[in-house]
């Protein structure tokens, strides 16, 4: 019977380091150190001598490490923080936990990434940090938003959630601005198995300042200095992690070597646009998402559904058209891109164990569907 094809294939990918994996957690189990575990520094030593950089701090999840990146930089209600109308909630949602103010920006047609030239017309003297999100895998433009950003005295956050192994001009993903943020959720290109995340920085004041807010604002057991919250990698996560850590590379090669498939057998299909990759970054393909023009995004979704084959629509509202932002995002220019986007996009299966068998059928039946008129 062949292999059914999966959105995210975890399991297979944990069957082939299986050995490793249970002995990493039978190793805590059987220690009991659940929480703070000596697994947790290993793992944030190991990640940081990755990313070449000099501070990782492990956090519960990546919507945290948002959170935290914008408490440590002591940005005060009001403030506005620039963000990208197409993007997944999570920048917005903590801006607006935190009393500040999301300005959307439109982004790029082609590789769904904030737009370095549309930053100075959001500007205003109330704006703090912007914060690029690497979407779906490969870098925003950061030389040229990390020198607007100096030039207007604004805070860099990135949010590597997608895109932790692509390097921007030879340097990793989350690494650039002031402060990285990253997610280790199951499906990430390296993910755990629960929540997780990270901060990664340069700067050892912001390093201390991170490491104690996500403690209860603490540095010293019970001597709360910040106002801070309970935010932890537990040990399990980060002795899971660290296993596959060693592995990223190689899930990285997996993940082009579908994606090139993917646009070998897509080339020259009328009524698509694949994914486009910038000269500037690397791509570690988190999603394969392509644009399906003409209306017809939804009748492939329901017609790939018919045969069994997932697909994701990521992302259906642009953030100014969520009902839990209207009234809280705002901006300066109209997003026309993030809201055709929206209408358009469709993500592929994408993961480390997909198949070229797999992959002709997904193609072909995308073909058949583009190609037969519609009624």
């Amino acid at each position: 019977m062949p292999s059914p094809v999966l959105m995210v294939d975890l399991k297979g990918q944990y069957l082939k380091v299986k050995e490793e994996i249970d002995a990493a957690v039978a190793e805590v189990i059987t220690s009991a150190a659940f929480i703070n575990g000596p697994q947790v520094t290993r793992f944030a030593t190991h990640l940081a001598d990755y990313l070449e950089v000099p501070y990782v701090i492990p956090c519960a999840n990546g919507t945290d490490a948002l959170q935290i990146a914008l408490m440590a930089l002591g940005l005060q209600p009001g403030d506005e923080v620039i963000v990208p109308g197409f993007t997944y909630v999570a920048p917005a949602e903590v801006i607006g936990l935190l009393g500040l103010v999301p300005i959307a920006v439109d982004v790029d047609p082609e590789s769904f990434n904030m737009q370095p030239q549309d930053l100075e017309q959001a500007y205003s003297r109330r704006t703090k940090a912007v914060i690029p999100v690497h979407l779906f895998g490969q870098c925003a433009p950061m030389e040229p938003i990390i020198e607007w950003a100096k030039q207007r005295g604004v805070f860099v956050v990135e949010d590597a959630a997608q895109a932790l192994g692509a390097k921007y001009k030879g340097k990793r993903a989350g690494t650039l601005g002031d402060i990285g943020c990253t997610s280790f959720f199951p499906t990430k290109n390296l993910g755990c198995f629960g929540d997780g995340g990270a901060l990664m920085t340069k700067d050892p004041h912001l390093a201390n300042r991170i490491k104690m807010i996500a403690q209860h604002g603490q540095q010293k057991k019970y001597i709360h200095e910040l106002l801070g919250c309970n935010s932890r990698l537990d040990t399990l996560q980060a002795a899971i992690l660290d296993v596959k850590l060693a592995y990223l590379d190689d899930y990285e090669a997996a993940r082009n070597k579908a994606a090139q498939r993917y646009t070998q057998s897509l080339q020259g299909v009328e009524g698509l646009i694949a994914p486009v990759k910038d000269d500037h970054t690397t791509h570690v393909f988190h999603q394969y998402t392509l644009r399906i023009l003409n209306g017809r995004r939804d009748g492939l979704k329901r017609h790939l559904a018919s045969l069994g084959i997932p697909s994701m629509v990521y992302y259906p509202l642009p953030l100014h058209r969520q009902p839990a932002f209207d009234s809280l995002v705002r901006m300066r220019s109209p997003l026309r891109v993030s809201e055709q986007l929206c209408e358009e996009v469709l993500s592929l299966p994408m993961h480390t164990e997909l198949t070229p068998h797999m992959q002709q059928i997904i193609a072909e039946q995308i073909c058949q569907f583009l190609y037969t008129p519609q009624q």
